[in-house]
């Protein structure tokens, strides 16, 4: 027997899906039309703004109202320009900075290029506060460690993508900036009592939804005063009582995608996760990136199925399909167009570079790039400073593997300029680093989050914080090695 029609339309008013490739396949359309609330674009779906905005007027061919969200955090984490890094540095970078009337036009740029090509919900701003240096999956996403720094311009960012229409999704609520786990690969937890969270990781919500936010994602992160056992993704405590109750919030709430091993280990597969979820208060249920139709007909059919047993209230589903409508209807009205100044993102990266050091007569320098791994929120992005260099010879170095050795005789009377990401907790890399530096001028560049660690018998250290297309052009300009 097939699902009654009703409750399949109600469930799929809940689900942000996905799908392969750069064309929507007819079942993704299909599906809009059957109800679904939107789909998630990913790097694979997006090859140039001509076919952006074809794939986002097919959509609306389905749907008229449908959600077309993307994870555009500008910096370390971009769809748009996957393939040669984003012309904005990320919100390390602009919280470095300090000023949040740049970290305003910065977002509103990013956001009118959104709504230029259809897009209508960005899953961003991050708004955690990174706390922990040895984070591995927020990181330079943060706007800093300083709850008040990164309150103001979470605010700021939130309202530039709204001034040009776009939805902005504040992420990952209650905060995942203390974290030393990637909820990709597991369920970290956090350890600490509701009054730690309220001083440290809420005061960006507070601020973020004082300024009027969409929409707020949820982390798959455990903290047992609140959550339990399970990921607060799952926790009516966290979604309802202290985001809805306490701090008031109206819009939309979105998971993060139950893909993840921090929501669908803890729930037994993305099934059972979406009606977790949605049981305890979340509104839109991002599947993931790795969808077809099967796994979306399985979602409904575990959340009609528990409609049937009990497990999930008829109202609550309607209630959680209403918010996605409305999220959609608020992102029909538009925005004002605003002018970008040109080179804005590259200025903003610009006036982020900090350097300890002397970084002059680095003429015709061996740079050196250490390999480093990206995360799936990152996904794979060029990065570093070769783009943007005026005849310097670049060679790739893997910490623990490379010998250092090998690197002064392929220098020789040259300069190294050491590139990377993450250096302070890369394995091997700071032995790398000093083992150079004892017996040869080396310059350090850190395009990641830079911690405390700064090497020893470097000539300079320079941190970018990020490794955007923007951040290393940046940092090639202050080297003086830009071409």
């Amino acid at each position: 027997m097939g699902l009654d029609p009703g409750l399949r339309r109600l469930a799929l008013g809940t689900l942000l899906a996905a799908y392969p490739g750069p064309v929507p396949p007819d079942w993704a359309v299909d599906l809009l039309a059957d109800g679904l609330a939107g789909h998630t674009l990913f790097g694979t779906n997006i090859h140039d703004p001509a076919q952006v905005a074809a794939t986002t007027a097919a959509l609306r061919a389905g749907r008229p109202d449908v959600l077309i969200a993307i994870d555009e955090e500008g910096g370390d984490v971009t769809r748009l320009a996957h393939a040669t890094g984003s012309p904005y540095p990320g919100n390390a970078a602009l919280g470095a900075v300090d000023d949040v009337t740049l970290t305003r036009q910065v977002y509103a740029a990013i956001g009118a290029e959104l709504a230029a090509l259809g897009i209508n919900l960005d899953l961003a701003p991050t708004v955690d506060v990174n706390t922990a240096d040895e984070n591995p999956v927020i990181g330079t996403r943060s706007f800093g460690a300083d709850p008040a720094r990164v309150a103001a311009h979470s605010a700021a960012a939130v309202a530039g993508l709204q001034s040009a229409g776009v939805a902005a999704c504040a992420k990952h609520f209650p905060g995942h900036g203390a974290t030393v786990a990637d909820s990709h690969y597991e369920l970290p937890t956090v350890d600490v009592p509701p009054a730690v969270l309220r001083e440290r990781d809420l005061p960006p919500f507070a601020a973020v939804v004082d300024a009027g936010v969409r929409a707020v994602m949820t982390a798959h992160i455990r903290v047992p005063a609140l959550t339990g056992d399970g990921p607060a993704t799952f926790s009516r405590a966290v979604l309802v009582d202290l985001l809805r109750r306490e701090y008031g919030f109206t819009g939309a709430v979105i998971t993060d995608a139950l893909e993840m091993k921090g929501a669908a280990l803890a729930a037994g597969g993305v099934g059972p996760a979406a009606v977790r979820a949605l049981a305890a208060g979340a509104d839109l249920l991002c599947i993931g990136a790795k969808v077809d139709t099967d796994l979306v007909a399985h979602v409904v059919e575990e959340i009609v199925a528990a409609l049937a047993d009990g497990r999930l209230d008829r109202a609550r589903v309607e209630e959680a399909a209403g918010r996605a409508a409305e999220l959609a209807a608020w992102t029909a009205a538009g925005g004002t167009a605003a002018t970008t100044p040109d080179g804005l993102g590259y200025a903003a990266a610009l006036r982020a570079v900090r350097v300890e050091g002397d970084v002059t007569g680095l003429a015709a320098p061996l740079v050196v790039q250490v390999h480093a791994a990206s995360t799936i929120a990152e996904g794979r992005v060029p990065w570093g400073l070769g783009p943007h260099l005026a005849g310097a010879e670049v060679v790739r170095a893997v910490a623990g593997e490379t010998d250092p050795d090998e690197l002064r005789r392929l220098a020789g009377e040259r300069p190294i300029v050491l590139v990377g990401r993450h250096l302070h907790r890369l394995p091997g890399a700071r032995e790398l680093v000093e083992a150079l530096a004892a017996t040869h001028p080396v310059t350090v560049v850190e395009m990641g989050w830079p911690g405390g660690w700064r090497p020893t018998g470097a000539r300079a250290f320079v941190t970018t914080y990020g490794a955007s297309h923007a951040n290393g052009r940046a940092a090639a300009q202050v080297l003086g090695l830009a071409g």
